[in-house]
């Protein structure tokens, strides 16, 4: 698989697993079984968080990094795990295998899971509190270095407490992380970038061929959500517009009415149109992450994601296909 290097030197790969459904719904052994199939299928770069997994997705990740030396890990500090994570792991296991049997009370339980394993409060951004998570990944990762680490959904008001980007530059002087930066929504990339530069050598947020190119600069970039509801809304507005759908096709060379093929050239376009970043994936299924791999390593899909992207961003669809769907407004 194509490569990228991180600011501390390592190289990876520029395809990464997102790890937030990591020990979610599912159990230690299923999670540890996607983790392999992900570095199975030559994905080397896995980004985490202490939110995840109701706080056990570092520690499930460790124990993939503690058998394998050439991965490179994101983790994240700002939010903490849910305040009743416990509770939620110590049900999950005795629970178990009920659900597996039962998918109608699975989904119903996961909806009142949901309810109640809302995250604590954001940190505050300070120095002492960051200190302490960046020892506590370390531990749960089974490390002595974690490659990036993010500031989790920070905005521009958190970032106040200079000692806060003293201990980032710190932890890069102890070689306990490569780099640093700011995990956020796109929204809150342009006051983060105006006001707090300082702390955003690294910037992760989403990105899809519904939005418009950025300049990327000197900053490493790693994207996220290529496809997920976006993908939803873009094959509905072509499903709704044949002709646009026919031509589109013919224009790309796919057939842009099956939802694999559009999917295909959204993942591509994301790798093409921002070289030397890392673009995030997540599944709970292996087939799909072996066909983003796939798609990933396949170079005659180039042009036509290029060719793609030109014809959403001239013809006007990305505002219409953009809208997020009721309730998610």
């Amino acid at each position: 698989m194509e490569q990228t290097r991180l600011a501390s030197g390592r190289a990876t790969t520029r395809l990464g697993f997102g790890c937030s459904v990591v020990m979610a719904a599912i159990s230690r052994r299923q999670s540890l079984r996607l983790l392999e199939a992900a570095y199975d299928a030559g994905i080397r770069h896995f980004d985490v968080a202490p939110l995840y997994g109701y706080g056990e997705a570092e520690s499930c990740l460790g124990e993939l990094r503690a058998r394998y030396d050439d991965i490179t890990i994101t983790t994240k500090y700002g939010i903490p795990p849910a305040r009743r994570a416990r509770v939620l792991r110590a049900a999950r296991r005795v629970a178990g295998p009920v659900l597996q049997r039962i998918p109608a009370l699975k989904r119903r339980l996961v909806r009142a899971a949901s309810a109640v394993a809302a995250p604590a409060e954001k940190s505050r951004f300070s120095a002492a509190e960051a200190r302490a998570s960046l020892e506590n990944s370390l531990r749960a990762l089974r490390s002595n270095f974690i490659d990036v680490w993010l500031l989790h959904e920070a905005e521009a008001a958190d970032l106040t407490d200079g000692a806060l980007l003293d201990l980032l530059h710190e932890a890069v002087t102890q070689q306990k992380i490569g780099s640093f930066g700011v995990g956020s929504d796109s929204a809150k990339l342009p006051g983060l970038l105006h006001q707090r530069q300082a702390y955003c050598p690294v910037v992760q947020h989403d990105w899809c061929v519904l939005d418009p190119l950025e300049p990327q600069g000197a900053r490493f970039h790693i994207h996220h959500r290529a496809l997920t509801d976006r993908l939803h809304a873009l094959h509905n507005s072509l499903a709704a517009d044949r002709d646009r759908c026919r031509r589109w096709s013919e224009i790309t060379g796919r057939d842009l009415a099956r939802r694999d093929q559009l999917a295909a050239l959204m993942l591509k376009a994301a790798l093409v149109l921002y070289p030397n970043t890392i673009l995030l994936v997540s599944s709970k299924n292996a087939a799909h992450i072996r066909e983003n791999v796939r798609v990933a390593d396949d170079a005659s899909l180039e042009a036509p994601a290029r060719r793609f992207y030109d014809l959403v961003q001239r013809e006007g669809l990305a505002s219409a296909a953009n809208q997020p769907p009721e309730g998610r407004r």
